[in-house]
């Protein structure tokens, strides 16, 4: 074989196995990307509620249904209890800035940073649990337009907390034996109503709650009744008026970078999973009100029910409330309450 020749094989040999090189790293690559596109998302889910809690329960249920109809695609870790160590006033800038991909956050509990969100826990805007789901859904959109535009994350759903009650060292019958108590509030609003009847608010955080009655810096607390049992109010407590102060919610949110990182399908699975939560949690709550007081009472706390004439007196104060927020609120919550006014024929 002449040297052109044997230099002619030796350069197709070597083009070839470049070819087969290329090939072979062509079908690596696609079959990595493949093998890395079959791995699971995995995002942490925030609560501060405690496990049994049924915010904390519901967030775990949804982290379940997102798994299923996602089809393993999206798995989230909650995590409960404040593990994380994150506050509920920060929530926002916490799962904006990705800290965490999921949040359970207390509506109004973020209402400092977004004043929107204080329309919903309006005292005595709402005067049954009825009234309070079609605040809520009047609301939502907006919820949804500042959630993504300004705080970058989504809301996947609401999740409502039963009414806000007092709960007291002392009985308390009237107006008049409001004065001068000492009382945890969860939101500005509630902090407006007990400094209107003459009672000193407390912001405090939950986890802080129970010490602060045990030791005697507070005396009572304006709470849904879950809450109550989770911080085991009758060892520190004895009574219990359900006044319905307010009626607090729930947002679940995701940050919206990490959101919009999932294809298509999965996202709309998602959204889909979020709206059957929220049905479910909505239809739970009225059921789980009722039960937590029971179980109150049993543990030794008396529900003194509130008489017509002490629940016009607290009507008359945060008319005066709602009409002074409503002032410097943002156009959009007048709307929502106008829209809200209108439907249940109150003006």
């Amino acid at each position: 074989m002449s040297m052109f020749k044997k230099l002619s094989v030796a350069t197709l040999i070597v083009s070839l196995l470049i070819l087969f090189s290329i090939i072979a790293g062509c079908g690596g690559g696609k079959q990595a990307d493949e093998a890395k596109s079959s791995q699971p998302v995995k995002w942490t889910a925030n609560s501060v509620w405690p496990p049994e809690n049924h915010q904390s329960a519901g967030l775990q249920e949804f982290a379940e249904k997102v798994k299923k109809a996602t089809n393993g695609k999206v798995e989230i870790s909650v995590q409960t209890g404040g593990a994380l160590g994150y506050k509920g006033p920060e929530l926002l800038k916490v799962v904006r800035d990705g800290l965490v991909q999921v949040s359970d956050i207390l509506t109004s509990g973020v209402a400092g940073d977004e004043p929107i969100f204080g329309v919903v826990t309006l005292p005595f805007l709402i005067q049954s649990f009825e009234e309070g789901k079609i605040l809520n859904d009047i609301a939502r959109p907006y919820f949804d337009k500042v959630a993504e535009e300004k705080w970058q994350q989504k809301i996947l759903y609401v999740a409502p907390w039963p009414a806000a009650g007092l709960w007291s060292k002392g009985k308390v019958e009237s107006v008049a034996q409001m004065k001068g108590l000492k009382t945890r509030t969860y939101d500005k609003n509630g902090a407006l109503v007990m400094e209107a009847v003459g009672g000193t608010p407390y912001p405090l955080p939950f986890s802080e709650v129970y010490s602060a009655l045990a030791t005697g810096v507070i005396d009572s607390v304006l709470t849904s009744t879950p809450t109550a049992v989770d911080a085991k109010f009758w060892e520190v407590l004895k009574y219990y008026a359900p006044i319905n102060v307010t009626m607090a919610t729930d947002l679940v949110t995701v940050n919206l970078k990490a959101f919009n990182a999932l294809d298509k399908e999965t996202r709309e699975a998602l959204i889909k999973a979020g709206k059957e939560m929220e049905t479910e949690m909505w239809a739970k709550v009225a059921k789980l009100d009722k039960e937590k007081e029971a179980l109150c009472n049993e543990k030794g706390i008396v529900t003194v029910k509130p008489s017509k004439e002490y629940m016009n007196e607290l009507s008359a104060i945060t008319k005066n409330i709602r009409e002074e927020w409503l002032k410097t609120a943002p156009p959009e919550a007048k709307e929502i309450v106008a829209k809200f006014q209108k439907q249940v024929g109150r003006q």
